[in-house]
């Protein structure tokens, strides 16, 4: 079984994933996936070069990823380009991550922001939605990132809508109440996910 781990930028997806792979638990992470389709080398990152130019390079040749962010961010006809060129890579990059991963566990993860914005739940058999609220998001993305808030928002608005991406869940993890609570939603979905039949 595929487990489809997803929830809104700051909401602790690698948290919760965290707490799973250490009940043994393999899981992969789409983040990881798009930096890696991404990097020296990689037909995408040629493509992302030849259309926004050295100012989203490194020196170093690697990609300048909150340069690309800002752009594409501020121009969503630029977003939708970049999605087109990427979520294809990443789609067959995590089936590979996926194939490998179900033989070495009871059921595996995949952890994606965008899991029913890229149609990547259709990979999944349940989905599990990792929550907090808006103000948390903004918050922790602050915290973590050292973006701007109007940066975050315009992340946010990207993303579905937090109702939204509730109401399509199998699964909810209510993250805003610290991890010891955190564990416990996860021990008890483990159980579930372990033996679907009781």
């Amino acid at each position: 079984m595929i487990i489809g781990v997803t929830g809104g930028i700051g909401s602790g997806k690698s948290t919760v994933a965290r707490l799973f792979g250490e009940l043994g638990i393999g899981w992969v992470d789409a983040d990881d996936v798009a930096r890696d389709i991404v990097a020296p080398g990689e037909p995408a990152l040629d493509a992302i070069i030849e259309r926004f130019g050295p100012e989203v390079m490194h020196e170093d040749g690697t990609l300048h990823r909150a340069a690309l962010r800002d752009i594409v961010f501020e121009d969503a006809n630029q977003r939708v380009w970049l999605e087109s060129i990427t979520h294809p890579r990443i789609r067959e990059r995590l089936v590979e991550h996926l194939t490998r991963l179900v033989a070495h566990s009871p059921y595996v993860l995949l952890v994606s922001p965008l899991l029913f914005e890229s149609g990547q739940d259709a990979l999944v058999d349940r989905t599990l939605v990792v929550d907090v609220s808006e103000a948390e998001q903004i918050a922790r993305t602050l915290a973590r990132d050292h973006v701007s808030e109007q940066q975050v928002r315009a992340i946010l608005a990207a993303q579905l809508p937090r109702d939204e991406r509730c109401a399509r869940a199998d699964d909810i993890i209510d993250n805003s109440r610290g991890r010891d609570d955190t564990r416990r939603q996860v021990l008890a979905l483990d159980r579930q996910y372990r033996d679907p039949i009781t």
